[in-house]
């Protein structure tokens, strides 16, 4: 969507974002194009980077996601 469409309908727009966990982009005449992102979702993405950013941590993440998939899970009291 255009800025000058976004400017005018963004009210409009960020309740979408927020409700529908879906970003817009925004298409600026100067090739320089933003994306509008509830702060919900920016900080999960920001924290989902920083863990997968450390290629051990990645990796025992992952392999945890395999293991809980095929049923390989167990309960803890903490």
């Amino acid at each position: 969507m255009s800025a000058k469409t976004a400017q005018q309908n963004l009210d409009t727009i960020c309740e979408q974002v927020y409700q529908n966990h879906e970003p817009y982009i925004v298409n600026r005449k100067n090739y320089h194009n933003v994306v509008i992102l509830s702060l919900d979702d920016y900080n999960s993405w920001t924290e989902t980077n920083y863990l997968l950013s450390n290629p051990y941590n990645a990796e025992w993440l992952l392999n945890s996601l395999k293991k809980a998939r095929a049923g390989e899970v167990f309960e803890r009291e903490l």
